[in-house]
């Protein structure tokens, strides 16, 4: 009995927790929305590749987007250095061991950034396929990215991350005839849980699929700027 109320609790609690982050999201939304800012939430198995394709996107998008960021780890600013290499408005979110971003934390990084000046932040979140997809950030659109060589039977692994993502990138590509990874089978776990989710398959080092990437984000960014005329 006594371990029984412990869990209903413990469910209570984050039943709140998942209440009160929802509320931020929101607040946040509706400012980045109303600055005509496309927010993007970015969730990922650890080195799938989401530092590599936000480099690869700045560098294609320089003069079409004006591109900031909000990067999550446990540990290190590795990847703010990397990005802030090519001149990006970032700012470094040290969780110091929480496995996934909270909409709070992202409100206040976004008080660090020029957001007048921006067309387009991501938020890469804490490498991790379970807890970051239970929180929402105020995002417009939701990213999960796969990378090849973590096989496809990771979509049915962890449902959530990829049941409420807009899109699902197949990352490193590139490496196919090197892994067992059959994308046919991959595409079809993803839409089997999400029929609605745009899947592109895309090799950041090598290019291939960066296009589409780069009209989906236009897409995007056109659609949040026809909800400031709303």
């Amino acid at each position: 009995m006594a371990n029984a109320e412990g869990q209903w609790k413990q469910v209570l609690m984050l039943e709140r927790l998942l209440q009160a982050n929802e509320l931020i999201a929101e607040r946040l939304r509706e400012r980045l929305t109303d600055a005509g800012v496309l927010l993007i939430n970015m969730l990922s198995s650890p080195g799938s590749g989401k530092t590599t394709l936000l480099e690869a996107t700045v560098k294609a998008l320089s003069d079409k987007l004006r591109v900031g960021a909000i990067l999550g780890d446990v540990a290190t600013e590795r990847d703010y250095e990397r990005l802030s290499a090519y001149g990006v408005p970032a700012v470094q979110i040290v969780t110091g061991g929480e496995c996934h971003l909270e909409a709070a934390m992202v409100e206040q990084a976004m008080h660090r950034l020029p957001i007048e000046n921006l067309s387009v932040v991501f938020i890469e979140n804490v490498g991790n396929l379970v807890c970051p997809a239970e929180f929402r950030l105020g995002e417009h659109f939701r990213v999960t990215l796969l990378s090849v060589p973590e096989g496809e039977d990771k979509v049915l692994k962890y449902p959530h991350a990829f049941r409420t993502a807009d899109a699902v990138l197949i990352t490193k590509v590139d490496l196919l005839e090197h892994v067992r990874f059959n994308v046919e089978l991959a595409e079809g776990y993803i839409h089997s849980l999400n029929p609605n989710a745009r899947v592109v398959k895309l090799s950041a080092l090598t290019g291939y699929g960066l296009d589409e990437w780069l009209s989906l984000l236009l897409e995007w960014h056109k659609d949040v700027l026809q909800r400031v005329e709303l």
